[in-house]
């Protein structure tokens, strides 16, 4: 059975995918990350804690310090592994060789990064003297990952461990325009790297192209040119597992605790139905819905089918078929009616029948329809409430003070 990998950049998205069911989690702390500065992180302080919960849930853990290292941060890179260790991480995720060293020389489990850009065999072959997982090139066609995984079973390729090499691939989530993210784009634009996790994603905005010498702009058929959509392989996982893949990592660190518990049910859902003999067209069309009310901007294959030419979104942001309005927070939760009081902070109403959904630390992610609304002490029962109103609603679990509260809308597709 394919592990799952799930992105957790907060307490929130860790307890999302405890909830949804994940093999494993991976997630930053400090600088030395791919999402350093564009994305949620984790401090050193964290690592135990995260640790923790996962494992308490049989789910690994996976520390990334991918970027490329140099010599002044040596030393910060050495800590923070070290205190990876002592919080029980699993594996470290990495590319600089540095990293992958000095990981080696303290026993902490590696995992190559889609950074090496592993494309052949003889990649592997290196790689297996310091890695037990490795992450194919994003650009590399499913047809050679399967001459990957075939050529480590029948010439016997092992990791330190001594157990056969694993091959990861990204299965969900935003793709970048270069080889396997090693972009320059910001770096050229603005200073900031996107190999040191500071990305600032100029690739997703439009763009017109001018004529120097006259100044006469085309507008290039309307189109993000530089923006991938995003990548979704639901709809050929079972070639995934055929090609012998053993880990599916979702991408998406700095998205929300929604999304990592809808993508990973989904596609814990799809793995178990091919085990099963279930993986049928009906059920994928009912997960890619699924996985079009979160965060999107379009589903594509990537390159895994054979395409040599990426596929491009179509505006800016969002896709989603679902848009959450951020109204207020928990206030208090009484356990035995199991009734959740909430503060409406926003200029939004919430009305009967209308869908929400609460995350938090704790919660995770909880969704339900209002049936009734209780407005003040006065339990006086209402309609709709508004901004200023402190109102309570039951629930079917309990919730937690201070968790987010959300209205969830459908959106309607003008584009």
């Amino acid at each position: 059975m394919m592990e799952i990998m799930a992105p957790v950049g907060s307490y929130e998205s860790l307890a999302a995918a405890i909830q949804a069911g994940a093999g494993s989690v991976y997630f930053g702390v400090g600088n030395l990350n791919m999402r350093a500065r564009s994305a949620n992180n984790f401090t050193v302080a964290d690592i135990e804690r995260v640790c923790a919960s996962a494992h308490a849930h049989n789910m690994r853990t996976y520390l990334t310090v991918n970027t490329i290292i140099y010599n002044h941060e040596l030393e910060e890179m050495r800590t923070i592994l070290d205190a990876a260790l002592r919080g029980g991480v699993d594996a470290v995720i990495a590319s600089d060789m540095a990293v992958i060293a000095y990981a080696n020389q303290i026993g902490l489990e590696v995992h190559i990064s889609t950074q090496c850009n592993i494309s052949n065999v003889e990649a592997v072959r290196y790689y297996a003297q310091f890695a037990d997982v490795m992450v194919t090139a994003r650009e590399l066609p499913l047809i050679q990952v399967a001459e990957i995984t075939q050529f480590i079973h029948d010439n016997d390729i092992r990791g330190p461990k001594g157990e056969l090499v694993q091959i990861e691939v990204f299965a969900h989530g935003a793709l970048c325009m270069s080889v396997s993210g090693k972009c320059y784009l910001s770096l050229d634009a603005y200073n900031h790297s996107a190999n040191r996790g500071a990305c600032l994603q100029l690739c997703r905005h439009e763009y017109l192209v001018k004529d120097v010498e006259t100044g006469m702009e085309l507008e290039i058929d309307n189109k993000y040119i530089m923006s991938p959509k995003d990548l979704c392989t639901i709809g050929f996982l079972d070639k995934i597992a055929k090609a012998g893949v053993r880990v599916l990592k979702i991408e998406g660190r700095g998205r929300s605790a929604d999304y990592v518990k809808t993508v990973v049910e989904c596609y814990k859902e799809a793995v178990a139905a091919i085990a099963a003999g279930e993986y049928t067209p009906e059920r994928i069309a009912d997960w890619t819905a699924r996985l079009r009310t979160v965060f999107n901007r379009g589903f594509w294959d990537g390159y895994y089918m054979g395409r040599t030419m990426g596929e491009w979104s179509e505006r800016y942001g969002s896709q989603a078929t679902e848009n959450k309005v951020y109204l207020g927070k928990i206030t208090n939760y009484y356990n035995r009616p199991c009734v959740a009081e909430v503060k409406l902070e926003t200029r939004e109403s919430l009305t009967v029948g209308d869908r929400y959904m609460v995350t938090g630390s704790t919660t995770g992610v909880y969704s339900g329809t209002v049936e009734a609304l209780r407005l003040g002490d006065g339990a006086e029962d209402v309609e709709q409430v508004k901004q200023g109103d402190v109102f309570s609603i039951k629930t079917d679990q309990p919730l937690h003070r201070g968790d987010k509260f959300y209205r969830v809308d459908t959106v309607v597709d003008e584009f």
